[in-house]
Order: structure tokens, then C-alpha cells, then sequence
């Protein structure tokens, strides 16, 4: 029996009788981070680390749940568990799961440019590793995040010089606050979507620095955000608030704006290349960092990415799950 199996419930480990980051109700659930499809309700127990606890509870409520540190291992039936940096959001964890000598990693969600957010990626050794490979093609490659916010900086200068609003989209946990501490703050003021700040209030309460920001009241009117920038989920931009706040300038940052006029397809006037998942040459040096020979891809270009790995000589394989990577249009999460 392999040391973890897919089960119709989630990653699960039957000597421990645990499972990592399952998709139905579990006795004890193990997550690697805190965005929606990863960190579902109705466990009897979870198990995260510290810097990823506040968010969880915000989300899913008075819920049974522990800590640990990064590198803290924990022996549950002789079998031995320990989180490691995944760089993916504030408190993302990879984790590595030991018995009898045999080594595996679930990765959860991962990206390795350090994005002075989220705790950096750290290369765990195993003998099979369990990659996620949203972004698992080789169209997918990123700029240096600093390029991409002197990119969105000029933006809002520009808009600013000709009167309009700049509006820009990002996932409400991770994205946005990512954004955030990207943006010059001498340019003007930011402004939040209430799923946003709801988010930041919870961040800054563990210690975590953001930028000053504003929240959006029902209220607000145009002329007190002028020259500011407002950051929202992307599914607010269908809303009628938006509507209020003409003329304006719509971006959105994500990943897939690495497809030709992706942006197009949501009506937004820009599209920035930015994502806190691994784009296709961080893939391919993650796994080769890990030693592993065993590589098992999920979320994403599966078929695609293991038929690849399988070609550079690894032994690869292609599971289907419910975790959803970055999804085109909005998070399904919506208890912000």
C-alpha cells in the first residue's frame, strides 16, 4: 500500500488515519493553506501551521484546529508529518509525511520567487512528491514580480492623468495583499473591496505589515477616491458598485493573463502577469530539487505535465482531485 492514496474524500494516509487537505468531511484533516478549495469546513479536526491559523478561523469559524511551526514535526501513529514553506500565501505550507524510511511531500499550492509575503519556498527531499501544475505549460512563464509592479504602477499614473479610476482584481486572501505591498504608495491612496479588508484585518492582527488601505463603504462616492486605486476579488467587477465609479480602468492580475488577450474575455482594459502559483520553469526546478523520483501531478495540466516528466525520465503520473488551482473568473470561497 502506498503511504498516501486518492481517495474519493482527499489525500489520505491510512496508517495515521489522517488526510491532507480533503474535499469531504474527515475525523482529522491536515491543511496546507487556507484559500477555499484547500481548507473546507466540516472536519472534526484540523491541523495547519501558526501563520496560517488566523485566516483559516476567520474563514470556517469556531472550528477544532491546531499549530504547528515550520519544521515541527508531529509523530501520529508512528508516522512522522512536518510543514514546510510553500511560498504561496502567508502560512502555506508543503507537507512532508515519513515512515519507514520512505519520504513523500504534498506540495499543496507553491511558487518560488520569495514575494516578501508569504514565508519562502523551502526544497524538501523525498522519494515521490505530489506537485500541483496549475500553470503546467511551457506558455506559462513569469516575469520577475518587480517588473510586473513597475508595470501596474505606470498604469495607475496613467489612469490618474486621465481622470479615471483604476480598478484592479485579485484574489481576496494572497493576491490582493500581495498587490498591495507592491504598489507606490506616493502615487495615491488604496482602496479595498470589503472581501479585501476583511482579509487585511486579519493579517495585520498577526503581525503581518500591509500598506495602509481603505475600506469601500456602500456610501462612497467617486470624488473621495479620486486618483486612488481600488483592489477587488474579480467576481466584484460584475457588480453595480463598480458602475458607480466611472470613468474608470479595469486590470486584472492572474496567471492565465499569460494567454493573448485573456483580459479581453473579462472586459478589462489590462492584464498583469502575476501569480502565487509556480509558473512552468519553477515546476520543473521544484521537482528537480526534491530528488524524487516518483512525481504524481494534480490540478492543472495534468495529462500534459506528467506525460512531459515522464519524458525527462521520471516515473509520473497524472491524478485528478477537487483542488482548483487559480481558477479564470473568482475563488469559490465566499465566507469573506
Amino acid at each position: 500500500m502506498a503511504l498516501l492514496e486518492f481517495t474519493d474524500r482527499g489525500i489520505y494516509c491510512a496508517q495515521a488515519d489522517v488526510y491532507i487537505d480533503p474535499w469531504k468531511p474527515v475525523k482529522r484533516a491536515l491543511i496546507t493553506h487556507g484559500h477555499g478549495d484547500h481548507a473546507r469546513p466540516g472536519h472534526d479536526y484540523y491541523l495547519c501551521t501558526r501563520s496560517a491559523r488566523p485566516v483559516i478561523r476567520h474563514r470556517l469559524g469556531p472550528i477544532n484546529i491546531e499549530t504547528v511551526d515550520y519544521g515541527e514535526s508531529r509523530l501520529i501513529n508512528g508516522v512522522r508529518f512536518s510543514f514546510h514553506p510553500a511560498g504561496h500565501i502567508v502560512g502555506s505550507a508543503q507537507i512532508r509525511v515519513e515512515y519507514q524510511g520512505e519520504i513523500w511531500v504534498a506540495s499543496g499550492d507553491y511558487k518560488l520567487e520569495n514575494d516578501g509575503l508569504a514565508e519562502a519556498f523551502e526544497s524538501i527531499p523525498c522519494h515521490t512528491f505530489i506537485t500541483e501544475c496549475t500553470f503546467g505549460l511551457p506558455l506559462y512563464k513569469w516575469q520577475p514580480q518587480a517588473q510586473v509592479f513597475t508595470d501596474i504602477n505606470a498604469w495607475w499614473i496613467q489612469n490618474q492623468s486621465e481622470g479615471k479610476i483604476t480598478v484592479l482584481t485579485g484574489y481576496a486572501l494572497g493576491k490582493a495583499q500581495r498587490i498591495m505591498q507592491g504598489l507606490n504608495p506616493d502615487i495615491g491612496p488604496i482602496f479595498t473591496h470589503g472581501a479585501v479588508e476583511n482579509v487585511n484585518e486579519v493579517l495585520r492582527a498577526q503581525g503581518i505589515p500591509l500598506p495602509k488601505s481603505s475600506r469601500l463603504a456602500q456610501n462612497t462616492k467617486k470624488n473621495q477616491i479620486a486618483g486612488g486605486i481600488i483592489i477587488a476579488p474579480p467576481s466584484a467587477v460584475d457588480a453595480p458598485w463598480v458602475r458607480r465609479f466611472t470613468p474608470s480602468s479595469l486590470g486584472i492580475a492572474s496567471g492565465w493573463m499569460a494567454i493573448r488577450d485573456a483580459y479581453l474575455q473579462r472586459k478589462a482594459d489590462r492584464g498583469f502577469i502575476l501569480s502565487d502559483h509556480a509558473d512552468w520553469d519553477e515546476l520543473n526546478r521544484a521537482i528537480a530539487a526534491t530528488g524524487a523520483e516518483n512525481i504524481i501531478a494534480t490540478h492543472g495540466y495534468t495529462e500534459q505535465f506528467s506525460k512531459w516528466l515522464t519524458e525527462q525520465g521520471y516515473n509520473a503520473q497524472a491524478v485528478k482531485t477537487e483542488f482548483e488551482g487559480e481558477v479564470f473568473d473568482e475563488e469559490k470561497d465566499k465566507n469573506d
